[in-house]
């Protein structure tokens, strides 16, 4: 099993296809959510954030093009692999100019596709180590050794308000639901409420905001959720 637990969202109408793939991925130690339609698979991914996409391009209710320009246009960089039958150059290009991370035109074996799931996984790991330290403003994130500064000085967080800074800082200027943070940071499974959400932010505040009444970093956006904003 080479998965090591990571989240693929497969985006395809065909019943059959998609549930093959989930059987073969779900062998290789992945983790699987299935959407059979544009917007179910537009709604996934924004709720679950996985770790890589397989999108089949033509879906109904939303393109899978128009579903890959939606997902860039929010920020959200995990790999996405568009699977399809329409394998002209000028179709790839399409794809790969809207953000798409590969291209495989159907049909595929599943062991071509498996082979660059991983490979896409490894890049994009890869690309997170090397962004290990974040400094935002007077904020600095050493995201490997889970520790942060405010203005030189150590702050002491809890696990899991580490986990929910960390995740609003490698995504800034983005707004994130109560729900989305909710998935991301606590998992599927939490049966917490988004009252969760907003005591975490509010002590976030307290430890490294100047003035917790009026944040600088953890913004709310009213009706939204919240956003981390960089200072300049």
């Amino acid at each position: 099993m080479t998965g090591a637990g990571a989240t693929i969202l497969v985006v395809e109408d065909d019943r059959s296809l998609a549930l093959g793939l989930q059987l073969n991925l779900d062998a290789e130690g992945y983790r699987v959510l299935l959407a059979r339609d544009g917007a179910e698979g537009l709604r996934q991914a924004l709720a679950s954030a996985p770790d890589l996409i397989v999108l089949d391009r033509m879906l109904p209710r939303m393109d899978g093009l128009d579903l890959l320009a939606e997902l860039r246009a929010r920020g959200h960089e995990m790999p996405v692999i568009i699977v399809s039958a329409r394998g002209e150059v000028h179709d790839k290009l399409d794809g790969l100019g809207l953000g798409a991370d590969d291209y495989v035109t159907k049909p595929f074996s599943v062991a071509e596709l498996t082979a660059r799931i991983q490979a896409a996984l490894r890049r994009s790991r890869r690309s997170e180590r090397a962004a290990t330290l974040l400094r935002c403003g007077e904020i600095e994130l050493d995201l490997e050794g889970r520790q942060v500064r405010r203005a030189g000085q150590d702050v002491v967080l809890t696990a899991k308000e580490f986990d929910l800074l960390a995740y609003l800082a490698r995504h800034p200027r983005r707004v994130h639901s109560r729900d989305q943070l909710l998935v991301a940071v606590w998992g599927d499974d939490y049966e917490g409420t988004a009252r969760t959400v907003d005591n975490f932010v509010r002590s976030l505040r307290v430890k490294l905001e100047r003035d917790p009444g009026r944040p600088d970093y953890l913004v709310t956006v009213r009706g939204a959720g919240y956003r981390f904003d960089l200072p300049g």
